[in-house]
Order: C-alpha cells, then structure tokens, then sequence
C-alpha cells in the first residue's frame, strides 16, 4: 500500500441529489451522536465558512476538523442511504 497526500484534492459532495428534509432529519440525528460534528456541518455546509475558519470557531486544530468533517459526511451519506430504502 502506498499512502497518498490528500491535500488540495476536491472530493465532490456524496449528497448532491438529496433532498433538505432528508438532510435535516440525519443532521438532527448526528446532533445527538456527536454534537461537535453536527455543529461543523452546520458552520460549513449552511454557514459557508471554510473548514479552516470553522475549526477556529470551535477551537479545534484544523486536522481536527478535517477528521470530524469526514467523519461527518460518511455519517450523513450513510444515514440518508438507510432512509432511502434499499436498491436506491
């Protein structure tokens, strides 16, 4: 295995076609499985700030919030697939 530097490559967004109710529904329930994540998403994603100024917000390290913000959008993706139903 070779380990790759992930620095300055978009990964584009794993919801694109997701509706906002769906989306509200997951991040109230990431609220209450990891507040911190919640609160990152809702900084970046509906706030607009970069992952930089977010984690300055929380006082948190910027690889901190880089970890939580992937943590986050796989936690999202995953829960909004479940509400999707299966073959979706």
């Amino acid at each position: 295995m070779e380990r790759l530097e992930l620095d300055g490559i978009e990964i584009p967004s794993p919801m694109p076609d997701v509706d906002l109710e769906s989306l509200d529904e997951a991040l109230n329930r990431l609220a209450e499985a990891d507040p911190r994540a919640a609160e990152l998403v809702n900084l970046c994603f509906f706030g607009g700030l970069t992952q930089s100024e977010a984690a300055k917000e929380l006082g948190i390290s910027v690889s901190t919030a880089e970890r939580v913000w992937a943590f986050a959008r796989a936690w999202l993706f995953r829960e909004i697939q479940k509400t999707k139903g299966p073959g979706v």
